[in-house]
């Protein structure tokens, strides 16, 4: 496989778990194992579209236990004989190997991914900005040479890049240093927040300036949050930020 893979740096690392949360784009060739009109093929596509399940593969590193993933685009590019090139955008943990060999079995005829190549992955995608690891090593060269600090800028995104997708909380500046402590948020620490947030959701919380906080998992939804005065609004699942950033504006131990 080639394509997108976002690398996170030093504390950065943290964020990862946003990333893995994040759904994918790709584009796959397929091989048939018999030829197909081309009209057959796209109408068996769409019956791929939405919640599908899947087993995973044998040599996969998961469990192989039946699971739901959510298909939210496939689309149909050209095809060539046998060879079928698709786009399929898709909730993470999707096998599309998988996925091509159950549109096979559909088919009646067969098929396996010879060819796939990630072109998004969560916020990050081709051409807005990314680059290989050619690009890479000449810009390092070149901080090397001249200690000129905007030639890493160029490829180094700060981590709030990762969370980008991520609905999203702004706490006031006092509530920030409690999150840090691993603290769960409580509604009077609420400036702000995205709209559509369901219970449970995972979240990611900011400070005013837009700074990562944590992520976190909603205990209520968007709706109930701007209806309270008290209570814990969301739990921490990983802090992103170190301890003593911001003052410390709470009391008692935790």
């Amino acid at each position: 496989m080639t394509g997108v893979l976002p690398i996170a740096l030093e504390e950065a690392t943290k964020a990862v778990q946003a990333l893995l949360l994040s759904g994918k784009e790709y584009v796959c060739v397929m091989r048939l194992h018999a030829e197909t009109p081309e009209d057959r093929i796209k109408s068996v596509l769409e019956e791929f579209r939405g919640t599908i399940y899947q087993r995973p593969p044998v040599r996969a590193s998961v469990s192989r236990r039946l699971r739901q993933r959510r298909i939210y685009d496939l689309n149909l590019l050209e095809t060539d004989g046998k060879n079928v090139l698709f786009k399929v955008g898709c909730q993470a943990g999707t096998y599309i190997r998988k996925l091509c060999h159950d549109v096979g079995e559909v088919l009646g005829c067969g098929a396996h991914m010879r060819e796939l190549r990630r072109t998004r992955a969560g916020p990050f995608a081709e051409g807005e900005g990314l680059m290989n690891l050619h690009e890479i090593s000449y810009l390092y060269g070149l901080w090397r040479e001249t200690q000129d600090e905007s030639f890493p800028r160029k490829f180094i995104n700060p981590m709030e890049k990762a969370l980008e997708l991520l609905p999203k909380i702004f706490i006031r500046d006092s509530a920030v240093d409690a999150l840090c402590h691993g603290a769960s948020l409580a509604a009077p620490g609420v400036l702000s927040l995205d709209t559509e947030i369901e219970t449970n959701d995972a979240v990611a919380v900011f400070t005013q300036k837009g700074e990562a906080v944590a992520l976190a998992k909603a205990l209520a939804s968007t709706e109930q949050i701007l209806k309270m005065d008290h209570g814990f609004v969301a739990k921490s699942q990983r802090v992103l930020m170190p301890r003593g950033v911001y003052p410390k504006a709470w009391r008692g131990a935790l």
